[in-house]
């Protein structure tokens, strides 16, 4: 069983930047391809990007595409989601989810963590 934790949340303006961080307790995360999804209010939990075991291959939602940067640091049992140019739109709650390979469905979340992005 994986545990995952994010935090890095907060208040940021338009155009301002937040980090997410992501850690796993009880499995190395590193054996785990990893994504982070959010939840806005009133809509369904939707993609944001996502990252291979490695750090090798990525993909990404297409409203954040050149604006979020997911990585990982397998040395320290962590995944990433750098966020720059945010947008109140990008408001919500993120999680933090892992999977065992990629393609295959997310099987462990984290608790989620807001960030709210004002104009």
């Amino acid at each position: 069983q994986v545990q995952l934790v994010e935090f890095g949340g907060g208040l940021v303006q338009a155009g301002g930047s937040l980090s997410l961080s992501c850690t796993a307790s009880g499995r190395t995360l590193s054996n785990y391809a990893a994504g982070w999804f959010r939840q806005a209010p009133g809509k369904e939990r939707e993609f944001v990007a996502a990252i291979n075991r490695s750090g090798g291959t990525t993909s990404y939602e297409n409203s954040v595409k050149g604006r979020f940067t997911i990585s990982r640091d397998n040395t320290k049992n962590m995944v990433f989601l750098q966020m720059n140019s945010l947008k109140p739109e990008d408001t919500a709650v993120y999680y933090c989810a892992a999977r065992n390979f990629w393609g295959s469905k997310y099987d462990y979340w984290g608790q989620g963590t807001q960030v709210t992005v004002s104009s």
